[in-house]
């Protein structure tokens, strides 16, 4: 299965929901920051998709999570 960035996209806005940034600073939540840090790899290496497969687990688990909360499936 592949995500595209349109759904990554999506996703990064249902955590930033979930786990907004804190701070003075707008420090980045841990989920929001671990689905940035893809989002910045795809753009870096212009990628319309990536293989969830390739994820590490703690991305895999966030996408599962919205994936089932959005009705989508990637």
């Amino acid at each position: 299965m592949e995500l595209t960035l349109n759904q990554l996209e999506q996703a990064i806005n249902y955590w930033r929901t979930r786990q907004p940034s804190t701070g003075e600073e707008r420090a980045l939540s841990p989920q929001v920051n671990a689905l940035a840090n893809v989002y910045a790899m795809m753009i870096f290496n212009q990628l319309r998709g990536v293989p969830l497969a390739q994820l590490d687990t703690f991305c895999q688990q966030l996408l599962a999570e919205w994936l089932s909360q959005s009705g989508q499936t990637a």
